[in-house]
């Protein structure tokens, strides 16, 4: 072999290796990139996930209190029905009883023995 063929077969191992090289760096430099998008994913997916808890938890917290309001004003209204039901019952057990004590009256005077005239 010649010189020159030496020098070449050196020129080609150092480009040889000088490519590898390259492109273990290039390896390198790629996996710490797509570590690096892996962990911002992971963390965004962390964030946004967090904030779907906490809006979930707000819409769950705002359906119980809309839930309390509604049941007092159900149970204020059945209150006031049932305070209506009994005044009216009380107002016609009043005119009922005003109209028996007339008639219960009128019934005693029927009964009651009619006072006759004696002849003697």
């Amino acid at each position: 072999m010649g010189e020159r063929d030496r020098m070449s077969d050196e020129t080609e191992y150092d480009l040889d290796e000088e490519n590898a090289t390259r492109d273990a760096e290039a390896e390198a430099k790629t996996r710490a990139e797509n570590r690096a998008e892996r962990a911002e994913r992971a963390e965004r997916m962390a964030r946004e996930g967090a904030q779907a808890m906490a809006e979930h938890h707000a819409a769950i917290k705002a359906v119980d209190e809309r839930t309390v309001k509604l049941r007092a004003l159900r149970l204020a209204r059945e209150a006031a029905d049932a305070q209506t039901k009994a005044a009216e019952k009380e107002a016609k057990a009043a005119a009922k009883g005003a109209g028996k004590g007339s008639a219960a009256k009128g019934a005693a005077k029927k009964a009651a023995p009619k006072k006759t005239a004696t002849k003697d």
